[in-house]
């Protein structure tokens, strides 16, 4: 299978227990921080980072103090996810997946956080790079945790996580057998095109 290089991780600054309080960049376009960072306070600091999209991770219970304040401003996904080893956070990967690749085709930046960005959002993050560098959970988790040092999936999100893999990549397998199939019929569409487009002069000559 056929999967982009992951991008050089770019030098951080020594590692503090500040920076928790705010967003970085973990792939080119792609930001994990915690909820601080999407306040309406920190407006300036996302448009001069060129944020246009937010993930928004919350349980329903927490709408109340995590919420999307700027709607005006940003594009959001708002997930319902609780932060508990029960959830089921797999069937919201396909979701942010094709919300962050939405907003990077058309030269946006994405934020995805959650309270504290360490652990759902942190999660959320992972399977995409997971899935879209074709990364081990392992290798993924070493990489964003380069950039943000304080993630920590809870265990249920790490063993899922660990599931993922073989899940993506019989998804991938299976895209890119339909692919193919699809090639195949228009390749068979176009060939059936070149075999009728002598019959008109065939009619001429026996008319």
């Amino acid at each position: 299978m056929d999967f982009p290089s992951v991008p050089k991780v770019v030098e951080a600054e020594d590692w503090t227990y500040t920076m928790r309080r705010s967003m970085q960049e973990i792939i080119p376009g792609l930001f994990l921080g915690p909820y601080s960072a999407a306040l309406k306070s920190k407006l300036d600091v996302l448009l001069q980072y060129g944020i246009t999209h937010i993930v928004c991770v919350r349980q329903e219970l927490e709408a109340n103090f995590i919420r999307p304040n700027l709607p005006n401003h940003f594009k959001y996904l708002i997930l319902d996810v609780a932060d508990c080893v029960t959830e089921n956070i797999i069937p919201h990967f396909p979701k942010v997946r094709d919300f962050i690749d939405g907003c990077l085709s058309s030269g946006g930046k994405a934020l995805v956080h959650g309270n504290a960005g360490i652990s759902r959002s942190a999660a959320l993050v992972l399977g995409y790079i997971m899935e879209k560098y074709g990364l081990s959970y392992e290798n993924a988790f070493s990489y964003v945790q380069q950039r943000r040092f304080c993630i920590s999936p809870n265990e249920g999100f790490m063993r899922q996580l660990k599931e993922y893999e073989p899940i993506y990549r019989a998804q991938k397998t299976l895209q890119n057998g339909q692919s193919s199939k699809e090639k195949g019929r228009h390749k068979r569409r176009i060939d059936e095109v070149d075999e009728y487009a002598d019959i008109p002069e065939a009619m001429d000559q026996c008319s």
